[in-house]
């Protein structure tokens, strides 16, 4: 069994970033067990915590450090990734040296309401995730524009052809995912 942490980089009630890590769930396997990692409540990183972290640091490191891999989905905010991810980044790869990200698969998603599907948000992340030390899924790209359209904001992807595409990445991800087993 392979336990998969999913960061939602958008902190928005019914976001379609969280339809969009809904879709890719949809294709792991039964077994996996998925677990999202709630990033609205972490108080913004301030290296002055390093000698004393906020419970709900170290708890956020410790559900991170658990996962096998994991699944970020990211909107794009201002041709970058949210803030609320930026600071989910750190709070668990910090203090220096305490990096539990390290070593752990990923994939991105992104997407956007627009046409340009999130990409700079991807890429920019993608460039992060690089210097965390986690091998990164390189295909297929995941990127879903017009998501108002194709992404469904009661938790389902509202595009059939999308969802089909969405569950497809999931098995890839499974099978990218036990490369680092």
């Amino acid at each position: 069994m392979t336990k998969y942490g999913v960061v939602v980089g958008s902190t928005r009630k019914n976001s379609f970033s969280r339809t969009l890590a809904n879709g890719i769930v949809a294709g792991l396997p039964a077994d996996a067990e998925v677990t999202y990692l709630e990033i609205a409540d972490l108080p913004l990183y301030n290296q002055d915590y390093d000698a004393d972290s906020p419970e709900v640091y170290t708890k956020f490191r410790e559900q991170v450090a658990a996962q096998d891999a994991i699944i970020f989905t990211t909107p794009e905010h201002n041709r970058s990734i949210s803030a609320a991810l930026k600071n989910a980044l750190d709070v668990a790869s910090r203090p220096w040296g305490e990096n539990v990200w390290a070593g752990k698969p990923a994939l991105v998603a992104s997407q956007s309401i627009s046409g340009i599907s999130g990409v700079l948000a991807n890429h920019v992340l993608r460039q992060s995730l690089t210097f965390l030390d986690m091998p990164t899924m390189q295909q297929p790209e995941v990127y879903v524009g017009n998501s108002g359209e194709l992404l469904g904001e009661e938790g389902e992807v509202a595009n059939a052809d999308t969802a089909a595409f969405l569950k497809e990445v999931g098995q890839t991800f499974d099978a990218f995912t036990k490369k680092f087993k």
